[in-house]
């Protein structure tokens, strides 16, 4: 599933390839991408694109006085092509911007898309914590006060935004922690800890245009070259790069969790 760093990559390209150009249809092939309660989305044709950005796992495209979100959810992409190129199979959802068109490709067609006035809307959006480099450690220790395991919570976007599988089990072996602590054990040291970690591994992630594993590309191909980087993630049965011990693989709240049993007792 794409994470911050990857959605960041994909606001990226497409704001770069996009601002400023204005929509002259739009084409529904598969209409459950859309949310129940979303606005039509021929509202947006004739709507200029002003701006792409990011909050949390979200890209959030601002149309003038519209906003559409979209989640991209397990394998949700972008990609740009000439308005004249044939429509492909995973194909739901195509913007038309003049002589170009935006597909939106999905596989499994888990993503989902809102057109709305007001970001708050969007419940699923209006819900979400603050992001690594926005929150501070007191903040998130008030939100781990729970009997359930560390990399459990972490999981969850209404305690902190923007982390998923893979970079939690990177963010707890730098901060030494075990992924079955419980969150209410969590010091606030450990707080800061997971914090300043967050904010290293994002940004080195965001640097190298996101982590490629299985099915992550951005718009136009670019693939992700932080997984070069992994420490413990997918590495079960490797030794680990700090202490020589071997990475186990355990199932924590359903998600594979990598870890090393010796840095992180």
């Amino acid at each position: 599933m794409p994470e911050l760093p990857e959605v960041r990559t994909v606001a990226k390209v497409l704001k770069r390839n996009l601002l400023n150009k204005k929509i002259t249809n739009i084409k529904i092939i598969y209409p459950k991408i859309i949310e129940p309660n979303s606005l039509d989305f021929n509202n947006l044709i004739g709507k200029r694109l002003t701006d792409i950005s990011t909050k949390g796992k979200f890209l959030i495209f601002k149309f003038e006085d519209l906003y559409l979100i979209s989640h991209l959810r397990m394998e949700g992409k972008y990609f740009i092509k000439s308005l004249n190129d044939k429509v492909e199979k995973h194909e739901h959802i195509i913007f038309e911007f003049g002589d170009l068109s935006v597909r939106y490709h999905d596989t499994r067609k888990f993503g989902r898309m809102m057109l709305t006035k007001n970001l708050n809307d969007y419940n699923s959006l209006a819900k979400l914590g603050k992001e690594p480099f926005e929150i501070n450690k007191e903040e998130l220790k008030n939100k781990l006060k729970s009997k359930l395991p560390i990399k459990e919570l972490l999981l969850d976007q209404s305690i902190m935004s923007g982390l998923g599988n893979i970079y939690v089990n990177e963010v707890l072996f730098a901060s030494k922690i075990n992924p079955l602590k419980k969150g209410e054990d969590i010091s606030l040291d450990n707080c800061q800890s997971i914090i300043d970690n967050s904010v290293v591994i994002l940004n080195k992630a965001i640097e190298y245009g996101g982590t490629t594993i299985k099915s992550y590309t951005s718009s136009l191909g670019v693939i992700g070259q932080y997984q070069n980087f992994l420490m413990v993630h997918k590495r079960e049965d490797k030794e680990c790069k700090v202490c020589g011990s071997t990475i186990i693989n355990i199932k924590v709240g359903g998600r594979s969790t990598y870890y090393c049993p010796k840095c992180q007792k």
